[in-house]
């Protein structure tokens, strides 16, 4: 810019000078633009502040000079007289035909345009060369910052036909300056190695620590200095400081040295703690709950975290800009110092509008339903958190962002503008796909969380698998009452085949219809109840499992004990659900519980109950909360109640818990863990004179164990899983993309299963099957499956994905171990 002044100073005074000595004062009879490509003639007079008929003279020139240059059209201009006639020669600038990146590492092609588009240079504008200078400038001292001191940047400028240029940045970055000595200098209490472990950067590490910072930058240096401030003040010597710093470079511009000099002074103790201003009535709450402690030693930290509570205590209230001041008043003598927080509440603040910016699909009703902040109330901080923690939860939400702003005029009134960014909330699908358990599969179907914006929650599903035909459609409304009382309801229809399943072989079809509905208890907390009713239809047994067997007999008919039985119930639900979570999908931080219990109606030709109980929690490991830990645990308990026929209800076995695979304990073929089928034989111990059999009595019985699950009414799984940041994956990606390892462990077990009535028994294989299982107590809850492994999960555009490689560490007989495995279309 001083390059382009100077230009124009000295062409306006050469023009003044040329004027002044021509006696250049004239009337302008006519007005000639020469030079012109580009900008139309129109528009070029528009610049002229010059008019025919004025009378120009030397300082009328000036102005004319400064204003076509001031357009940013021209990089040249002439001023010439030919009698009357005023004729303006220029030479327009270059446009910009394509910009191009060359060498450039540290710094990303979409960072430097967002550069150049600061400084106005982008493709299809003129060129302003008297900018590239400064850009030149202004990147190399961008990687002198980062300690690469030999670093250099060229604009290089094409000439093309048309008066169009392309413009070429060329970096050559070199290597950054290693940090080859820390000297810290004055420092007795705390020694160099105890100081060296607060501070980011390093010197001599050993090779194999790769993640220690050794380059020198100017930016984490000033971090550090703040890093030493604080641990000395946070732990009493209030007269801390840096005196000085000295960086120092190697000839060779390769090598840095650091050196730290500190005056570490004497611890103080607070001596006392005084609250003055306004505090608008809350003096004695505050007294009492004020971290700051007389007798304690001065920590700034505890000053810090007391002006934040004070400020966030009063932004409840409306007062959303207090101004919180420490005072210290020191006595070097006895080493003490007095705080006295100084508090000025400000106006209380109201809010005049919400916006919301950047829901493309949400209609702002939806989003508004989830805000607990209102318009013409007062502005209160934990409303907007909550309200930005309510609408992060909605699984159509990727981001959610607020601020607000002041409105102009008013100083009493804001706006609150939420930004969003939504992602995908459902999906359409429509041909043939393929999972390991499932095998082929034809499905079409359409899956919505925020049907055409309005949030509420639509799904068709017709699926055809290898071990299930199934068509359910499914309406909930979230927010069927202007309260958030929820409404929905679903239909359904299946045909099941048990052993593609991999549990015992059985058939069953299954018709439902239900209906839900919800209440909120506050932001976090919400039942539900719900009535469903069933129509089911069980193939016969052919397997006469001891565990099945025991429910047949319940509907078998003595004419035809080999037709299929039929039972119709109604199931009364009820739950609670409590989520603190920081996001909807692949959350980080908070947890959720969920307990639930159903139970059919005693009109219900099967009297049966379930309990189960969901929890996980999400505990953050580092400040951006790429490093996450979840603990999860899962129980559930069902079982019979009353009797029918003279026989004592049971679970269905239809109904019982299953556990293995991707949902439950990875490593393991899905719903393979738990109790197995048993078969029990009378044994033939010999036969009469004319070939009649002799049977043995129940104790010469033989059981087979089936090498597949039969479930069981008793379910405990739990697990650790920390979750990593995705190797080459950027930050941006995180809601979409996870990785974690994992560590799995739980068992299903059956209550009613009695151990003793077959230990004794021989056992006998199936035929095909090789050795015989050996039966195990199915009871016995401590009988623990566990695993570990590596999971990544992708929400990709055909449905979410999880890639689970996995080792079993504990099994049982009978299990069957997976090491890999994989789902298309899996929920989170």
């Amino acid at each position: 810019m001083k390059c382009k002044q100077l230009v124009l100073v000295a062409l306006m005074a050469f023009t003044s000078l040329s004027f002044a000595q021509s006696k250049s004062e004239f009337v302008v009879e006519d007005i000639r633009v020469e030079g012109l490509q580009r900008v139309a003639l129109g528009a070029a007079l528009t610049y002229l502040p010059v008019q025919v008929g004025d009378e120009l003279n030397a300082f009328r020139v000036s102005q004319l000079i400064r204003s076509l240059y001031s357009s940013t059209h021209f990089e040249k201009v002439e001023i010439l007289r030919d009698g009357g006639v005023l004729i303006v020669r220029v030479a327009e600038r270059p446009t910009i035909s394509n910009i191009v990146f060359e060498g450039n590492d540290d710094i990303k092609d979409e960072q430097l345009t967002d550069s150049l588009e600061g400084s106005n240079i982008r493709i299809g504008e003129p060129l302003d060369r008297t900018v590239l200078t400064s850009i030149e400038n202004g990147l190399k001292d961008f990687f002198y910052s980062i300690g690469k001191y030999n670093a250099d940047v060229s604009a290089i400028v094409t000439p093309l036909p048309r008066n169009r240029v392309d413009l070429k940045l060329l970096f050559e970055e070199g290597d950054a300056a290693k940090i080859k000595q820390i000297n810290i200098v004055g420092n007795e209490i705390f020694n160099d190695e105890e100081l060296f472990n607060i501070m980011e950067l390093k010197f001599d590490t050993p090779w194999w620590d790769f993640t220690s910072e050794t380059r020198y930058q100017q930016q984490t240096l000033a971090g550090d200095l703040e890093n030493l401030t604080s641990y000395y003040k946070d732990r009493g010597y209030l007269r801390f400081a840096v005196t000085s710093t000295q960086v120092s470079m190697t000839p060779e511009k390769d090598g840095i040295y650091i050196g730290m000099n500190v005056n570490e002074g004497e611890q103080y103790t607070v001596s006392e703690v005084e609250l003055v201003g306004d505090l608008l009535g809350f003096e004695n709450f505050l007294s009492q709950v004020l971290p700051l402690r007389t007798g304690e030693l001065y920590n700034q930290a505890t000053v810090t975290y007391t002006e934040e509570f004070i400020s966030k205590y009063l932004g409840r209230f409306g007062y959303a800009y207090p101004t919180v001041t420490t005072i210290p008043d020191i006595n070097d003598e006895d080493k003490t110092v007095k705080l006295a927080l100084s508090v000025d509440p400000g106006k209380r603040i109201y809010v005049r509008r919400i916006n919301f910016e950047g829901n493309v699909i949400t209609s702002d009703e939806v989003l508004r339903q989830n805000v607990s902040q209102l318009e013409g109330t007062w502005l209160s901080d934990p409303l907007l958190e909550s309200s930005k923690a309510s609408l992060s939860r909605l699984t159509y939400m990727e981001t959610v962002e607020f601020e607000t702003t002041r409105v102009p005029g008013e100083d009493d009134k804001v706006d609150v503008d939420f930004k969003v960014k939504e992602q995908a909330s459902g999906s359409f699908q429509a041909g043939i796909g393929y999972g390991d358990n499932t095998k082929l599969s034809l499905q079409a179907g359409i899956q919505q969380d925020n049907f055409l914006g309005t949030g509420k929650r639509i799904a068709l599903n017709l699926n055809t698998v290898s071990y299930q035909q199934s068509a359910q459609l499914s309406y909930t409304d979230p927010y069927f009452t202007i309260d958030g009382i929820s409404l929905g309801g679903s239909l359904g229809y299946s045909k099941f085949d048990g052993g593609d399943f991999g549990v015992v072989q059985y058939d069953s079809t299954r018709y439902q219809i239900g209906a839900n509905i919800g209440y909120p208890i506050n932001e976090v907390n919400r039942i539900s109840f719900g009535l469903t009713y069933a129509n089911v239809e069980l193939s016969s047994d052919n397997t006469s499992f001891e565990q099945t067997s025991r429910f047949y007999d319940q509907f078998r008919s003595i004419d035809d004990p080999d037709s299929a039985i039929k039972y119709e119930s109604f199931l009364a639900s009820a739950s609670w659900t409590r989520s603190t979570l920081n996001r909807g999908l692949f959350p980080t931080d908070g947890s959720s519980q969920r307990a639930s219990i159903s139970v059919t109606t005693p009109n219900s030709d099967v009297n049966y109950f379930k309990l189960i109980a969901d929890t996980k929690f999400y505990f953050p490991l580092s400040r951006n909360q790429r490093w996450s830990l979840l603990a999860r645990l899962r129980l559930g308990y069902g079982n019979g109640y009353g009797d029918k026929n003279g026989t004592e209800q049971i679970l269905p076995f239809t109904e019982n818990f299953t556990a293995g695979g991707a949902d439950t304990l990875r490593g393991f073929e899905d719903n393979t863990v738990g109790p197995r089928g048993v078969q029990r034989f009378t044994s033939v111990i010999g036969q009469t004179p004319s070939g009649t059999p002799i049977f043995g009595g129940p104790d010469q019985d033989n059981i087979i164990v089936s090498s597949r699950s039969l479930g069981g009414n008793a379910m405990a799984i739990g697990g650790l899983e920390l979750i990593v940041p995705t190797p080459f994956i950027e930050t941006e990606f995180d809601s979409s993309v996870r990785t974690s390892f994992f560590f799995d462990i739980g068992n299903v077990w059956d209550t009613e299963f009695d151990y003793d009535l077959y230990k004794d028994l021989e056992f006998t294989a199936r035929t095909g099957e090789g050795q015989p299982l050996a039966l195990g107590d199915y009871s016995d809850w401590t009988q623990f499956r566990s695993s570990a492994g590596l999971s990544v999960q992708w929400i990709s555009p055909m449905g979410p994905l999880v890639f689970s490689f996995s080792k079993e560490i504990n099994s049982r007989d009978g299990d069957n171990p997976k090491f890999f495995t994989f789902n298309i279309g899996s929920t989170f």
